[in-house]
């Protein structure tokens, strides 16, 4: 006697299915915030370094002081954020610029579980430089 089981799904198939798909979404969506990850700490270093080139050229010129304008700084970061598309904060202190970067990247497939979005955060820091530093090729 041999019954017909055709249509019928075991528990195993079911719970095995469930588990690929979540270690796939982790595995893509994980490599996705990764990525997110490096582009945040690239803008966030070069939002600073943008901020750093704002220094005051009438001290600069009359004494060779090396000092920022803060205001200039700290607005040429955020205008470097802004067009990145992203957000974040901006603090001058002295002669420092420190950029927080902030970026939302969209899951593929974790949103099927209710993960919509993972955040991830970036700081960067630059200093005005006089001349270059360092060994050139």
């Amino acid at each position: 006697m041999h019954e017909d089981q055709s249509g019928q799904a075991t528990a195993f198939v079911v719970v095995m299915a469930t588990a690929v798909l979540l270690f796939t979404g982790l595995v893509l969506d994980g490599g996705l915030a990764l990525a997110a990850k490096v582009r945040a700490l690239g803008e966030a270093q070069e939002a600073a370094r943008a901020g750093a080139q704002e220094i005051d050229l009438a001290a600069y010129r009359a004494n060779g002081t090396l000092r920022l304008q803060p205001d200039r700084a700290s607005a040429a970061a955020r205008n470097y954020v802004s067009t990145a598309g992203h957000t974040g904060t901006v603090t001058v202190a002295g002669n420092s610029v420190h950029v927080t970067v902030t970026v939302n990247q969209p899951t593929q497939l974790l949103r099927l579980i209710g993960v919509g979005s993972v955040t991830v955060t970036a700081t960067g820091q630059a200093e005005p430089q006089r001349g270059i530093s360092g060994v050139l090729p």
